[in-house]
């Protein structure tokens, strides 16, 4: 396997991790996350997973790879459009509560109520005087979430000023991103050190010892992604539930059954 190096912010240089070291470790790790899977619905345990950053963060590509090898009628993705006109005369943290975890399941929040502290507040979309209302009442909230048995886990993903840069730079001419290249996005990008402020704000007033956040470096997505994942595995105490051994039971008898000729229906095969 060939490594090739690559320099961090802190100015050390570490081995690029290989994709079939990744892809292994992923796979690994994704078994531990049916595993998980399981024992929450035999338990009927609540979980809720907030993912927070900047634009370009990564928070995508965690939420894809802790979804994509387990069921989404357990695991739920939450990603909120902006508030109607409704939701903006509702508590602000209204319309999030209807989406929080029931018994038996994962709720994953890409971006959260916490937008009120940061893109919300940034971007002139909220008064000074709303976000420090906020910043007092979420760990009231999270307080009442806790006490009611979920298990919360808040993650702020760090990314470096150059790494965003070329990040953002990717999406321009990629037609596979360039959805993700908003106004929005180009507007916060010019404002890094208000985010900065106000995600240092966020940070130290919403850490608590019931629902602490947790850093993790997403400048390397691939090492990202697989110590969020590593990481949140072990925040929450499960085991593997009882299973009933699998057997494939006998299939029945044709009883006269004909398939019918349905190649008039079928697609071009241009692959």
């Amino acid at each position: 396997m060939s490594h090739t190096k690559q320099t961090k912010k802190d100015g050390q240089t570490v081995e690029k991790l290989g994709r079939k070291r990744y892809e292994k470790e992923l796979a690994r790790l994704q078994g531990e996350l049916v595993r998980l899977q399981e024992w929450v619905v035999h338990e009927g345990s609540k979980v809720c997973i907030v993912f927070e950053g900047r634009d370009t963060a990564g928070k995508g590509g965690v939420i894809k790879r802790i979804t994509e090898r387990v069921s989404p009628r357990v695991f739920r993705v939450v990603a909120l459009p902006a508030p109607t006109d409704r939701e903006k005369s509702q508590m602000y943290v209204q319309r999030y509560l209807s989406h929080f975890p029931a018994a038996g399941e994962v709720v994953i929040f890409d971006r959260s109520w916490y937008n009120r502290a940061g893109v919300e507040r940034v971007m002139g979309f909220t008064s000074e005087d709303e976000v420090f209302r906020f910043l007092r009442l979420a760990p009231l909230v999270e307080r009442a979430m806790v006490d009611s048995g979920i298990i919360l886990l808040k993650y702020w993903l760090e990314v470096g000023q150059e790494e965003q840069t070329r990040r953002i730079e990717s999406r321009i001419d990629d037609p596979r991103k360039v959805w993700k290249l908003s106004p929005m996005d180009l507007k916060s990008y010019s404002r890094w050190y208000e985010y900065s402020r106000a995600r240092d704000e966020m940070l130290a007033a919403t850490n608590t010892d019931f629902a602490p956040w947790h850093v993790a470096d997403s400048n390397d997505k691939k090492r990202a992604r697989l110590n969020i994942i590593s990481h949140l595995l072990e925040q929450i105490p499960y085991e593997s539930p009882p299973r009933e051994p699998v057997v494939l039971p006998a299939r029945e008898k044709r009883g006269g059954y004909r398939e019918p000729d349905h190649s008039h229906q079928y697609i071009p095969a241009k692959y």
